[in-house]
């Protein structure tokens, strides 16, 4: 940024000294030629000149960092000088007409179209050229609507002066009126250029939005995975930034880790497309249409923090039925547990639809931690074996492995490890190692719990 804002300001020097330059020229010229055009033509580069200091202190003041006064920033700097640059045309073009219409009126005026005053007025043109080109294209690679602004007077003086030079050679063929109609296209010039200089500042002053990009955006964004919809786009130009907001529609399902990751990647994606632009993106949680019962029942209670499990939906003589565990601190009144619960059910008969019916069913859930050590060897090769010869029993579960067995206060915690065939239904296997944990629990007393992680078989 400092690179550019160094570039944006050696421009704008170098538009002064031109635009000096050519003032002084085509006013000594135009003095000693008494041509309007000539002299109409200094005013408008005396303006210029004027024009591009404003823009100098602009581009300084623009490149000033966000502060607590202006929290976007100072690029609205640049639009502001623009915007009285375009009040300087309008007046230049207002008063090279009124004195053309004066000339007109009275007897043609002696015009001396010397060669030096045509060697101002080439010299002044290919100044003009070069620093139209110039500027248009550090304008275009800053984004300075202030150097923009100097690309379109300097243009406009290489129009201008082109028909100062036609109305000079009328005049030195014998056509002096030619000169003053000269002035009436440089005041046309002048003015057109100053409405184009308007349009483009009065649209950054009033935020509109950069054409087509809006559209584009979406569809951008809309190719995101995870983006259910683009619900709002709002765009504004500052400076050589666009700022802007989105907000995306995503499933309220997902979890929050999902829903940065989407938002990440549409950050990404409209960075990529528009590089100069600033976009805030904000997701909104949706509900689609393709949820499925469980989901929302496990998403209501999630909201709350409050586990559940064995999450049973029915269909009852037309009427849902949703029921379902929910783990409560074991140590917490029932009173207030109750409160808990019915508050749950409450808000699933909002989600749901009064006409559901839901049933809840409140468990202990382990809060506190544990302290337990490892028990000696003989009593775990006593449990491995217990386990080896139940699950041969059941049938569905072998291989058991890494089994580890720790002394609690409350009793013995065992964790083992087994396989299964990986076609099985995983309630199939679940209700296989819940018997598996039963009858170990009921022939080996002080086991107060049994974790058994069960995995696929190996081929």
């Amino acid at each position: 940024m400092p690179d550019i804002q160094a570039l944006k300001q050696k421009a704008a020097l170098a538009s002064i000294l031109a635009s000096a330059a050519l003032t002084l020229g085509k006013f000594v010229a135009g003095v000693f030629s008494g041509s309007l055009a000539l002299l109409s033509e200094a005013g408008h580069s005396f303006l210029d000149t004027g024009a591009t200091v404003v823009t100098y202190f602009a581009v300084r003041a623009a490149g000033k960092p966000a502060d607590e006064e202006h929290h976007y920033g100072h690029g609205k700097f640049e639009a502001l000088a623009a915007l009285g640059e375009t009040g300087f045309l309008f007046a230049l073009a207002a008063f090279v007409v009124i004195e053309a219409v004066r000339r007109l009126s009275l007897a043609p005026a002696q015009i001396d179209a010397s060669w030096p005053v045509f060697g101002v007025l080439i010299v002044s043109i290919i100044v003009d050229i070069v620093r139209w080109r110039g500027l248009s294209k550090i304008a275009r690679e800053t984004k300075s609507d202030a150097l923009a602004a100097d690309a379109l007077h300097f243009s406009s003086d290489f129009i201008a002066s082109t028909l100062v030079l036609i109305g000079l050679i009328a005049a030195r063929l014998g056509y002096p009126q030619g000169d003053t109609f000269a002035a009436f296209g440089i005041a046309c010039f002048i003015a057109i250029a100053g409405w184009r200089l308007a349009r483009r500042t009065i649209d950054t002053l009033l935020d509109t939005a950069p054409k087509g990009m809006a559209d584009r955006l979406e569809r951008i964004i809309g190719r995101v995975p995870g983006v259910a919809t683009v619900e709002n786009i709002k765009l504004r130009p500052v400076g050589a930034e666009v700022l802007g907001e989105i907000d995306i529609g995503v499933a309220r399902t997902l979890p929050i880790e999902r829903v940065s990751a989407i938002r990440a990647a549409v950050q990404e994606a409209a960075t990529r497309a528009f590089p100069d632009s600033n976009l805030t993106v904000t997701a909104t949680p949706l509900a689609l249409d393709d949820e499925t019962v469980l989901e929302r029942v496990l998403l209501v209670s999630a909201r709350r923090r409050l586990p559940i499990h064995h999450v049973t939906i029915q269909e009852v003589g037309g009427r849902r039925s949703v029921s379902f565990d929910l783990e409560l601190d074991g140590r917490m009144p029932h009173g207030k547990a109750h409160e808990i619960a019915s508050d749950l059910e409450t808000s699933l008969e909002k989600e749901l639809g009064e006409s559901i019916e839901v049933e809840s069913h409140i468990e202990p859930l382990e809060t506190q931690e544990l302290a337990g050590q490892d028990i000696n060897p003989a009593t775990t090769e006593h449990i491995l074996a217990a386990l080896k010869r139940r699950a041969v029993e059941g049938g569905t579960i072998s291989d058991v492995h890494n089994l580890r067995v720790r002394e609690t206060p409350v009793g013995l915690v065992v964790n083992y490890h087994c396989r299964v065939d990986p076609t099985l239904s995983v309630l199939t296997v679940h209700e296989a190692v819940d018997e598996l944990d039963h009858k170990l629990r009921a022939d080996i007393p002080g086991i107060v719990r049994v974790v058994g992680h069960a995995e696929p078989l190996r081929n």
